[in-house]
């Protein structure tokens, strides 16, 4: 009898600024509104936990929930509302515009929202690019970083050799992109990684939010 092979582990993928922000959210969302339940008067304590109710789903849901694990055989994809599981065979490509996205055989995408895009990050990259560039002809220049350290070393203020950074600078979301891609290559033609792809809804998190969102709207209509 023969046993199927254990399935590899999964890497996970999630935006640090975003478990560190949603943490905080909670935690301000969370004394407000407990302390409008415990010392509100009137419909306040009612409102307040109507709001929290409704509120605090979607902050989790946007800021702790996000998440993408890849393994061997499947990417799966944990979005605000939908959890999209996509085994390497079923995997088109992937694009990386104003967002990260997953395009399948089927022609539908997926936003990537635990991996958001940053500017930011792209042009600090840049500017890293630009600068190891432009190192080596500013050492001819001035005379130093070549001959006796070579021209793949540079000299710190010790005479100490550091190795100068070869290749264009990656922004950190880039560099997970790429690294998906070098996975999609490896073993989108593996047996393993053959399937359909599967969309669940997430009704724990869109339950609760439903749930505050109609209290809320019979609170304010019962004026």
């Amino acid at each position: 009898m023969t046993t199927a092979p254990p399935e590899s582990r999964d890497r996970t993928y999630r935006s640090s600024m975003a478990l560190i922000g949603g943490f905080l959210l909670l935690v301000i969302i969370g004394w407000l509104g407990i302390d409008a339940v415990v010392s509100g008067t009137g419909r306040t304590p009612w409102l307040a936990l109507a709001l929290l109710i409704l509120v605090v789903p979607l902050v989790i849901a946007f800021t702790l929930r996000p998440a993408v694990f890849a393994n061997d055989d499947r990417l799966r994809v944990r979005n605000p509302f939908r959890v999209i599981v996509v085994p390497w065979g079923q995997v088109e490509t992937f694009r990386s515009g104003y967002s990260n996205e997953v395009f399948v055989e089927s022609g539908a995408k997926y936003q990537l929202w635990a991996i958001p895009v940053s500017l930011r990050g792209r042009k600090k990259a840049a500017r890293q690019t630009a600068r190891q560039a432009a190192r080596p002809s500013d050492a001819r220049r001035s005379g130093r970083g070549l001959g006796l350290f070579g021209g793949g070393m540079q000299a710190d203020g010790f005479g100490d050799r550091t190795p100068v950074p070869e290749g264009p600078t990656r922004a950190e979301t880039d560099k997970i992109m790429d690294e998906l891609r070098e996975i999609l290559e490896a073993r989108g033609k593996a047996k393993t990684s053959q399937g359909e792809v599967s969309v669940r809804w997430a009704y724990e998190i869109m339950g609760p939010a439903v749930a505050g969102a109609v209290l809320l709207a019979i609170l304010v209509a019962m004026g």
